[in-house]
């Protein structure tokens, strides 16, 4: 017992002085001893009697061993510990209850391990419940706390480590793709996409398309899925792999697992080789059209899903088209609705998917449809919505409307919103004055019902910025005519800075009809007129870059040894040799294209910039059409151009965007015609009436 005590100190010592690390290396499917931590996305406060969530995910292809809380945090140094404490829950259910000390002047760390029972596949939720309290009551009948001194800070070096085993591969193609996009192996670089090391233009189409599906299945913000050459060292070390290529591109101990080899000039495959040593997924075909064909196939997730077998043939006749989904103008908030219990403030935040570069337009409108307990103290209990934390309306509650209320609310147009978005519904939920309140979890309550809901008109973003990036290579969620230019000769950082782009990219794609093709730099104007073009490389390998120098922000000198100084940055000859740039212009070959250069004087420098387009952790410091950014991680942004914009859409293309004012514009005209046809009629029947009197 006094060992079992000891090893229990010694751990809460360790949590406390040293930061555990967000995961530790993934193995291979039917080994032991893998951990996946997800930190707390933020430092939280708990105040009086008030809870915190925390969401983790449990893959389907864990078999979970373990489920560690580590928290590190901090109390009110006025606290009453003898009166305070802290309920754990896990999916709703109580399974650990603590007294903070005030030892450490309140600050300590503790690790609790969760009932795996209470787990679900998927999201879980751990629930923090706070009653903090700084008054012993003395001889007052009731306890008055002050809530600004009740408090308990969570750090966000506090985390849920799960350990686990991986599951062998079982599910054939849809079980290994899931793997392949999970968030511990992508977390710990075990996924790899790999083409052959002079990939041709088809391979790289495919491996694209391929890369965007498995991008999109990717659920962290601020890791890639790589793309390099098939090398030894390249897979070393892997636990998942692409490989996508011709089949005379294949290496010789690939070529011998793939099945149907002599039938490749009439169909491609993709095969799932090598599951207990290093999962490969091999896609690859004699002929490049269907190779294409199967690299869109492998763009769409929900086809992915339906693939149980090891092995899948794409043949000419095999349907792969997985349109983007339509934008609806009318957005549910929730499925079944949502509870809300506990006295005070009480949040629920809905998500919004929006294609980045469309925009909230006018009439857009939220009606919330709710219902809340009646014993609530009526002066003081309101609801309030916000978008993007920003309030856009309240209403007080009222105990006549207390089963059953709504809120309407019109969206203002100066929020300025585009791409995701979130919505929160906020409850004050006040008790009524009582000598004694007792804390009971479920009162009082409030509910959302599902028929709450926002009706969104929205409008393109066609300003040429990169705050509206990934437009204008994709449009509403497709592909939008891409020409990926990169140079002949390319090194691993040319292939991981086209594997950022794209990971960008595959976040946002919806569908997998658009398209995107590839040239080496000597592409000339008719393979680059109406196309929206991204071109990789320097002044010296990449002849489009090269040939548009004086059309930059940031120019080349005549040698292409370093970057300019320009109206905006004066730049120090070393170091315009060793910054990389994101410019984004019109393209020179057609009006109202766009052209985006990833450059630089050396292709580590441009890869560095492309990290910054690659994960949705950086994409904030990306703005105007001008980007810089050093190895050093210091980033600026600038704009260039005074007039951004495309050419704006026509007064029918903006009405047939518009389903309400197009049905309005439809009912008017029907009725102008009844007008005109009924008075064509009259005249008729009179002016015949004349001719019968005559």
């Amino acid at each position: 017992m006094m060992k079992k005590q000891i090893l229990t100190v010694l751990l809460c010592l360790s949590l406390f002085l040293v930061q555990i690390p967000a995961a530790q290396a993934a193995v291979l499917p039917g080994e032991t001893g893998a951990t996946y931590e997800t930190l707390f996305t933020s430092d939280v406060s708990l105040r009086g009697s008030s809870s915190q969530q925390q969401f983790f995910t449990v893959m389907d292809y864990w078999n979970v061993d373990q489920v560690m809380i580590n928290l590190q945090f901090q109390t009110s140094q006025i606290s009453e510990d003898k009166l305070s404490s802290v309920t754990l829950s896990l999916n709703g259910i109580p399974f650990y209850s603590f007294r903070p000390s005030l030892d450490n002047n309140g600050q300590q760390s503790l690790s609790v391990e969760a009932p795996k029972g209470f787990l679900t596949k998927g999201s879980n939720t751990l629930r923090i419940q706070g009653s903090l309290r700084t008054t012993t009551g003395g001889y007052e009948l009731c306890n008055i706390d002050d809530m600004q001194d009740s408090w308990l800070h969570l750090f966000n070096t506090s985390n849920i480590a799960v350990n686990y085993t991986p599951k062998p591969i079982t599910g054939g193609i849809q079980d290994f793709s899931a793997r392949f996009s999970g968030m511990d192996t992508v977390k710990n670089e075990q996924s790899l996409l790999a083409v052959p090391q002079n990939a041709s233009g088809a391979e790289l189409e495919s491996a694209t398309y391929a890369l965007s599906g498995f991008a999109k299945g990717n659920t962290l913000n601020d890791r890639t899925i790589p793309l390099l050459p098939y090398r030894e060292d390249t897979v070393k070390d892997k636990s998942a792999v692409v490989l996508v290529a011709t089949y005379d591109h294949l290496p010789e101990r690939i070529k011998k697992l793939v099945s149907t080899a002599d039938d490749l000039g009439t169909h491609a495959v993709i095969q799932l080789v090598n599951k207990d040593s290093l999962p490969t997924l091999v896609v690859t075909s004699r002929d490049e059209s269907l190779l294409i064909k199967a690299g869109r196939l492998m763009a769409s997730r929900e086809l992915m899903s339906q693939l149980r077998k090891d092995l899948k043939v794409v043949t000419n006749a095999t349907d792969v088209v997985n349109p983007a989904p339509a934008i609806s103008s009318n957005i549910t908030f929730t499925e079944t609705g949502d509870k809300l219990t506990g006295p005070n403030h009480q949040e629920q935040t809905y998500f919004v998917s929006l294609p980045s570069n469309r925009s909230i337009a006018d009439d857009g409108r939220i009606s919330l449809d709710f219902r809340y307990a009646a014993n609530l103290d009526f002066n003081r209990s309101l609801v309030t919505v916000s978008i993007n934390n920003t309030p856009i309306g309240s209403k007080k509650l009222t105990k006549e409307l207390a089963n059953g209320d709504v809120l309407n609310l019109n969206v203002p147009q100066s929020l300025n919103i585009s791409g995701n978005f979130t919505v929160t519904v906020a409850f004050d939920l006040e008790l009524a004055s009582m000598l004694c309140t007792p804390n009971k979890e479920e009162m009082p309550w409030a509910y959302i019902s599902k028929e709450s809901l926002m009706r969104l008109n929205t409008k393109d973003r066609t300003d040429l910025l990169l705050s509206n990036y990934p437009y204008p290579f994709l449009r509403d969620g497709i592909f939008n005519r891409v020409a990926v230019v990169l140079p002949k000769e390319r090194d691993d950082y040319t292939y991981r800075s086209l594997g950022n782009v794209f990971n960008m990219l595959g976040q946002f794609a919806g569908g997998n009809t658009g398209d995107v093709h590839f040239y080496s730099d000597n592409a000339g104007a008719d393979n680059l007129k109406d196309n929206n073009i991204i071109a990789i490389g320097s002044y010296k390998n990449n002849k489009v870059i090269r040939d548009n120098n004086g059309k930059l922000f940031f120019k080349y000198n005549k040698d292409g040894s370093t970057l300019l100084s320009n109206e905006k940055i004066a730049l120090d000859e070393q170091y315009g040799a060793a910054i990389g740039t994101l410019q984004l212009l019109e393209s020179p070959y057609e009006s109202g294209r766009g052209l985006l250069a990833v450059t630089a004087v050396s292709s580590e420098s441009y890869f560095v910039v492309s990290k910054l387009i690659g994960s949705e952790k950086d994409r904030w410091r990306v703005y105007g059409d001008g980007v810089v950014a050093d190895k050093d991680g210091t980033v600026n942004a600038y704009r260039f151009k005074t007039v951004s914009g495309a050419k704006p859409d026509s007064l029918v293309s903006r009405v047939m965007e518009r389903s309400d004012v197009l049905g309005f514009v439809t009912a008017a005209v029907m009725i102008v015609t009844l007008v005109v046809v009924a008075l064509i009629l009259m005249l008729r029947k009179h002016k015949k009436k004349r001719g019968d009197q005559a």
